[in-house]
């Protein structure tokens, strides 16, 4: 396989994998609520009834869960985007400090 395509597949899985990071997190501080009791400060009416205690049959726990995979996934995948630019990123750091031999 091209380098060049691998790039792009690591590259493309990494933007998904970083907006399902996004969306994790904004589900986790904002729909659910904090603590285990079900009444979170966010999203309360002034009847004081309960909250949203499951999104799509789901936990604020297993959605941490999730969240935190995909975080160490996205972790390896800038680890290996990083060792497939290293070459990149050598040559570039000589620029910049002048360590060039021209």
């Amino acid at each position: 396989m091209k380098r060049s395509l691998v790039n792009f597949a690591i590259d493309a899985v990494a933007f998904i994998n970083i907006s399902a990071l996004v969306i994790t997190g904004f589900i986790i501080r904002f729909i659910l609520p904090p603590g285990t009791g079900g009444l979170g400060r966010r999203f309360h009416d002034s009847a004081g009834r309960e909250h949203v205690k499951t999104l799509l049959s789901m936990t604020r726990h297993q959605w941490g869960d999730i969240h935190f995979y995909l975080a160490v996934l996205f972790t390896a995948l800038i680890a290996i985007h990083i060792v497939l630019h290293w070459n990149w990123i050598k040559e570039y750091l000589k620029s910049i400090t002048g360590l060039t031999s021209k």
